[in-house]
């Protein structure tokens, strides 16, 4: 196995590859700009923003305007605001990002306006960012706050010596799962995938309607979780251009264990986890486990008469490669282009995303996932939780699993193309169409078509 190396904190602020720009990131093509990510139109201020001087704060008060769809978000902001005279935030709710709040965002950044600050998921950070829509923070002291930040989740917002946006959540991976139910069947936490596709057997064997877990096919994040864990890096910016390698090794051993899954049914796919169904299920001792997000504990809450028959392990490993964890979801705070007082909202920002109390304001009011600060999970995380067993599992597994991620990894500038790409093969093959392990390949080639598509310059690895 590949342990985590004490230099990798490191690694998220090394060039990725030879000759790696600061424009070659942000810029790629100019072809790529707001109306490829949105269909909104031409962006108004784009690449312009970054190259023009930096603006100095403001001598008097100001108000930051921030969009967001974290619950209770003005009551984090009203924790800042009450601790000094100088800056105001006022956060307003929009749609998640996909669910229409990323048109809005670049619907106003295009038309001139826009928020100072926007919630963006991990994922989406270079999509914004090669749209020129975010401020680059590194050019208002960002990389100055970096030894602030747990360093799977600075690698999320940094490439190169640039910084596009400060990390809000991440959701490393791990086991949560049913301890009565692996019990009764005399069973233990996997600590490897082959051990888990064992466990997926026994519990297939155990009972009509029993699965270890169950896939929504059409969710291609978890493709992409898994990869991520062994070890994967399919987009590389090299030079002021990618390239791509969605077919390599880690990939298509990843992509066979979940053939071999998919074909013996040991999973089920007639709905995704925590759904409706998955939650009757799960309260019926119908369903094992789930891995996945660490955010994923407060859903698992839900499952009926669930309290004290759950506990939480590491993630399973890969046996000869990849590492202990990987992250699935997590969001940022960036900076929009068009705001007037970038050094006011990178100064909150570092506020909220690094000082206990808006650490413990994000987990109160609205549920964040994993913090994103270096050495404070929360104060309430750091007690042991009656729902899971007693058990202090953000201690004892969780922070282990931030600490043990593929800080390697990059994301592409279009990841909701990537994602239903993704999802489209893993549902093609859950009704019996291509093995994995064919697809990935088409996949990168479709991907590739697209990248050059928009202008930008890439090509697949060697």
């Amino acid at each position: 196995m590949v342990e985590p190396r004490p230099d990798r904190a490191r690694a998220s602020m090394r060039p990725p590859g030879p000759g790696l720009t600061r424009r070659g990131f942000l810029l790629g093509s100019s072809a790529l700009g707001l109306a490829s990510v949105a269909g909104c139109g031409a962006m108004a201020a784009g690449e312009n923003v970054n190259a023009a001087p930096t603006i100095a704060p403001a001598d008097g008060p100001v108000t930051l305007t921030y969009w967001a769809w974290l619950k209770d978000l003005q009551r984090v902001c009203d924790i800042f605001n009450d601790t000094q005279d100088r800056i105001r935030v006022e956060a307003a709710w929009i749609p998640g990002g996909d669910g229409g709040g990323y048109a809005k965002i670049l619907s106003a950044v295009a038309a001139g306006g826009g928020p100072d600050i926007a919630q963006v998921e991990l994922r989406s950070v270079p999509e914004f960012a090669l749209a020129g829509a975010l401020v680059e923070l590194s050019r208002y002291g960002a990389a100055d706050h970096e030894s602030a930040f747990d360093p799977g989740a600075w690698s999320q917002v940094a490439v190169g010596d640039s910084v596009w946006a400060i990390p809000q959540d991440t959701g490393p991976g791990a086991f949560f799962y049913n301890r009565e139910m692996l019990e009764e069947i005399g069973g233990a936490p996997p600590a490897t995938w082959p051990e888990w596709r064992e466990l997926a057997q026994e519990v297939k064997g155990s009972g009509n309607s029993r699965w270890i877990a169950t896939l929504d096919p059409g969710d291609g994040s978890f493709p992409v979780f898994v990869a991520m864990q062994a070890g994967a890096q399919w987009f590389r910016p090299e030079g002021d251009g990618w390239i791509i390698d969605m077919a390599g090794d880690a990939t298509l051993e990843v992509a066979e264990f979940w053939d071999g899954v998919i074909a013996d049914e040991l999973v089920g796919t007639g709905y995704g986890p925590f759904t409706t169904p998955w939650m009757a299920a799960a309260g019926q001792n119908q369903i094992l486990s789930y891995t996945g997000g660490s955010w994923g504990d407060a859903l698992i809450e839900g499952v009926p008469d669930g309290a004290g028959r759950w506990a939480v392990a590491p993630m399973p490993r890969w046996e000869d490669m990849g590492f202990a964890s990987a992250m699935l979801g997590g969001s940022s705070a960036a900076v929009m282009a068009h705001s007037e007082h970038p050094a006011e909202a990178l100064e909150f920002l570092v506020w909220m995303c690094t000082d206990p109390a808006g650490i413990d304001a994000m987990v109160e009011f609205s549920g964040i996932g994993w913090s994103p600060a270096a050495d404070y999970i929360g104060a309430v995380r750091e007690q042991p939780s009656e729902f899971f067993s007693g058990q202090s599992y953000n201690e004892e597994v969780i922070q282990p699993m931030a600490e043990g991620q593929n800080l390697d990894w990059v994301w592409p500038p279009m990841t909701q193309r990537l994602n239903n790409i993704l999802g489209d093969g893993m549902r093609a093959r859950v009704t019996g169409g291509a093995p994995l392990v064919d697809f990935f390949p088409r996949a990168q080639n479709e991907v590739l078509r697209i990248m050059r598509d928009v202008g930008l310059d890439a090509e697949v690895a060697s």
